[in-house]
C-alpha cells in the first residue's frame, strides 16, 4: 500500500509544484489569509471531503477517513506568508507588492493538499481518520495554532506529524531531535524617559539615548553571566529608536527585542532579569522606564516515542539520503501548541536549492528546491499509514 502511494505522490508532483508556485504568487500576511483558506477549502470540496472553514479564524480543517477502524492521526501545514518584497526573478515571483513566502508555507500547503488527494483516493484501503490542519497564521504571535485547538482541530486526534521545508539543509536530509528542538519565542518592549535639551547644554538633561545605549550593552551580561552555559539562551535587541535633530539630546528612547529559551524556568528568570537591569541603569541615568515583556509561543517539545517511529518512517523513503539528528534552533514555531495536547513530533525536510545560490528563511530572495516537497509528501505519508500498524501492534502486543 505504502508503495502504491508513494507513486501516486510522485504522479501528482507536477500539481504539487503548480499549487505551490500559485501559492508563491499569491501571498497573503498573517491573520489576512482569506483567499488563501477559500483556495484550500476548495480543494478539499471539488473532491468531495469534509472540510470546515473558519477554524479558529482562517483555519481550515479537512477530515479524510478510511474504510477500516483506526487511529486518528492529524498532519499539519502553515499557509501565510510574511511582508517581505520578493526580489527573486523566477516565473512564479510574488505578485503582492511587499509580500512573499520565504519561509516555506506556500510548499508545506502543497505538499499537504497533494497527499490528502492521494490518501482520499485511497481511503477504501485505509485504517482509521486523517486530520489535515491547514493553520494560519503561524509567523505572527498569537499565531493561527492556539485559536484552532481552542476550535477543536485537536478533536479525537491521537497523534499529530508536522514538517518544515528547510532550506539551509540539503534535499534528502530529514532532521529530528528528540525534546526541545524550536526555542520559546518571546517580545519585549523598554521604554526610557528621560528629558531632552539642547545637544551643548547635557549637564542640563537625562540623556535617553545614553541610557538606551547602556541597556544595550548591559542587556548582554544576562546569558554571559547569568544563565547557566549549558542552557541555551538568547537576549537580543533588535529595534532602538531615538529620533532627533543632530543638536537635541533625547527626552525619549524606545528599545524592542527578542529572547528564546527552552527551559521554562529560564524564560522566567530572563523576564525578571531584564526589568532588574533596565531598573538599574535608569536608576544610574536618573532616567525613568516602562518595561513590557509579552511570552510568544512556547518551545517545540517533540515526544520520544513519536520522534523515534517518525526515524523509522523516513528510513522508508527512496529520496531520503540522510537522516540526522537537528541542533537545536532558536526559532520559534507555534506547532509547540499541538504537542502540548497531544503526541508527535516535527522535523524538518532539507529543501535547499541546487541550481541557484541559496538564501536564508526570511530573505527576500528565499526559495525552495521544490523537490523536498516529494520528501516531505511521502515521510508523513509513511507516518501516517504506519501509525495505523505500529498501534495495532502494540495493541497485540498488549493483549498477548
Amino acid at each position: 500500500m505504502q508503495d502504491q502511494l508513494f507513486r501516486k505522490i510522485e504522479n501528482l508532483y507536477p500539481e504539487m509544484v503548480e499549487i505551490r508556485r500559485f501559492m508563491h504568487q499569491h501571498p497573503e500576511l498573517s491573520f489576512q489569509e482569506e483567499n488563501t483558506a477559500r483556495y484550500i477549502a476548495a480543494f478539499y470540496e471539488k473532491m468531495g471531503v469534509e472540510v470546515r472553514t473558519n477554524v479558529g479564524g482562517n483555519g481550515v480543517v479537512a477530515k479524510i477517513y478510511g474504510a477500516k477502524p483506526g487511529k486518528t492521526v492529524a498532519l499539519r501545514a502553515d499557509f501565510d506568508a510574511l511582508p517581505i518584497q520578493d526580489e527573486k526573478d523566477v516565473p512564479y515571483k510574488s505578485l503582492v507588492p511587499g509580500v512573499m513566502h520565504a519561509c516555506g508555507h506556500d510548499g508545506h500547503t502543497a505538499t499537504l493538499l497533494v497527499l490528502a488527494k492521494v490518501l482520499y483516493e485511497a481511503r477504501e484501503n485505509l485504517q482509521g481518520t486523517y486530520v489535515m490542519i491547514h493553520q494560519h497564521a503561524e509567523e505572527y504571535a498569537p499565531g493561527g495554532a492556539i485559536s484552532m485547538i481552542e476550535d477543536g482541530c485537536l478533536e479525537g486526534v491521537d497523534v499529530i506529524f508536522g514538517t518544515h521545508l528547510w532550506a539551509t539543509e540539503t534535499t534528502g536530509t530529514v532532521q529530528y531531535r528528540i525534546g526541545p528542538i524550536m526555542a520559546a519565542a518571546d517580545r519585549f518592549e523598554i521604554s526610557i524617559q528621560g528629558k531632552g535639551g539642547h545637544g551643548a547644554q547635557p549637564h542640563k538633561t537625562k540623556d535617553a539615548i545614553v541610557a538606551g545605549a547602556q541597556l544595550v550593552s548591559n542587556l548582554q551580561q544576562i546569558v554571559s553571566r547569568r544563565v547557566d552555559p549549558v542552557d541555551s539562551a538568547v537576549v537580543t535587541v533588535g529595534s532602538f529608536v531615538a529620533e532627533n535633530a543632530f543638536n537635541v539630546i533625547a527626552d525619549k528612547a524606545r528599545l524592542i527585542g527578542t529572547v528564546r529559551t527552552f527551559n521554562e524556568n529560564t524564560r522566567d528568570f530572563i523576564a525578571a532579569e531584564i526589568e532588574k537591569v533596565v531598573q538599574g541603569t535608569c536608576l544610574s541615568t536618573d532616567c525613568t522606564y516602562d518595561y513590557l515583556y509579552d511570552k510568544g509561543y512556547p518551545a517545540v517539545v517533540n515526544h520520544a516515542a513519536e520522534t523515534e517511529f517518525l526515524i523509522d518512517c523516513a528510513s522508508k523513503v527512496p529520496e531520503v539520503t540522510k537522516i540526522e539528528e537537528s541542533d537545536l534552533q532558536m526559532g520559534g514555531e507555534d506547532f509547540a501548541y499541538y504537542l502540548q495536547h497531544v503526541k508527535g513530533t516535527f522535523f524538518f525536510t532539507g529543501a535547499k536549492p541546487e541550481s541557484a545560490e541559496s538564501y536564508p528563511h526570511h530573505h527576500p530572495r528565499f526559495d525552495i528546491d521544490e523537490k523536498a516537497m516529494l520528501i516531505a509528501a511521502k515521510t508523513l505519508c509513511a507516518a501516517a499509514l504506519n501509525y495505523q500498524t505500529k498501534e495495532q501492534h502494540h495493541h497485540q502486543e498488549t493483549l498477548a
